[in-house]
C-alpha cells in the first residue's frame, strides 16, 4: 500500500469498514510510514476528543483573539 491508497481509506479504516485484507495492508503500511502514523493518530484522537460530544470552553484571551481574527477576516473579504 502507498501512501496515497492509504490516505483514501482512511475513513474507512477509522469506521472499522475495511475487508481483513486491507486492514492488514494499511496496518503494514503503518509499521513503516512514520507520516501516516502521524495522521492516522491525528485522526484517532480527533474522534476521542470529540465522540462523547461535549463542548470545550476556550480561554478568554483566545476566543477574542479569534473572534477579532474572523471578523477582520469577513470584512476584508465582503465589506469591499
Amino acid at each position: 500500500m502507498k501512501c496515497e491508497e492509504l490516505l483514501k481509506a482512511l475513513n474507512e479504516y477509522v469506521d472499522g469498514n475495511l475487508s481483513l485484507p486491507q486492514c492488514t495492508d494499511f496496518e503494514e503500511h503503518l509499521t513503516g510510514c512514520n507520516p501516516c502514523q502521524v495522521v492516522v493518530d491525528n485522526i484517532r484522537g480527533t474522534i476521542e476528543l470529540y465522540k462523547d460530544d461535549k463542548p470545550y470552553p476556550m480561554p478568554e484571551g483566545f476566543r477574542l483573539r479569534l473572534r477579532t481574527a474572523l471578523r477582520d477576516s469577513w470584512e476584508r473579504r465582503f465589506t469591499k
